[in-house]
């Protein structure tokens, strides 16, 4: 009796055993969570890398961008700056006043070279620069010139005064500049003589028939911009005679 009652525990406690060992594995399997994984340290080198590419792609478009944008303002800036220079010259010069008795206030001058000079008198218009600076006192003596400016550049500059008074100190010291960068600024006559341009006027006690103006600005970082315009002048000088009365 005892022995049976052996075998049978033996035999009960079996099947347990084999159920614990076919369970664990299986809570084991569903219970356990699959393994990440993660970037190496070359993968993050490798985008930051790409990322830096495309970062400095980006900014050397937008500097080239900004570079352009100011290279083409510049040259618009000159050219405006050029036009009005060239309609100064013209608004004066078609309004020459020029009287032989009195060719010391009244005489026409040009020179070229190294210092361009252009002065004559006018009865200029309202609306021509500073005209407000000298009130009512529209007959003016002009001097158009090229000085050095600020830096390494030229400037074309324009002083001007009344007839029969000084320049004060204000017109010399800070003339009006019309044109910067300038790179070539030259003045030819035509004469009648000879049916040419020249580009000296040794006739200061008359005024030419015809007047070439040439303005060349810019250069270095930007562009040089060409302009030469003819300009007719209608006046002439009024002999002495008539200027008298007899």
């Amino acid at each position: 009796m005892k022995f049976n009652c052996r075998e049978s525990r033996v035999e009960s406690r079996k099947p347990v055993r084999i159920e614990q060992t076919m369970f664990c594995p299986r809570l084991s399997t569903f219970g356990s969570r699959p393994a990440r994984r993660a970037f190496t340290l070359i993968e993050i080198m490798v985008a930051i890398a790409i990322f830096s590419i495309v970062i400095v792609a980006i900014y050397s478009t937008w500097t080239l961008i900004l570079r352009a944008s100011q290279v083409g303002q510049n040259t618009a800036a000159r050219a405006q700056r050029q036009r009005i220079a060239l309609r100064t010259l013209e608004d004066s010069l078609t309004c020459v006043q020029s009287f032989q008795a009195s060719m010391k206030y009244y005489s026409f001058i040009v020179q070229n070279g190294d210092e361009p000079i252009l002065s004559y008198t006018a009865r200029l218009p309202d609306v021509f620069p500073r005209n407000g600076k000298f009130g009512g006192f529209n007959l003016r003596r002009l001097v158009f010139t090229v000085e050095p400016g600020p830096g390494s550049e030229k400037d074309l500059v324009l002083r001007q005064n009344p007839v029969l008074m000084d320049m004060d100190r204000d017109e010399q010291q800070t003339p009006l500049v019309l044109a910067r960068d300038v790179k070539k600024f030259t003045i030819e006559c035509w004469d009648i003589n000879t049916m040419d341009w020249v580009d000296e006027w040794d006739d200061t006690n008359s005024v030419p028939k015809l007047v070439r103006i040439s303005l060349v600005v810019g250069g270095n970082a930007a562009p040089e911009v060409a302009v030469t315009r003819d300009i007719a002048i209608p006046s002439i000088t009024l002999p002495s005679a008539v200027q008298i009365g007899h």
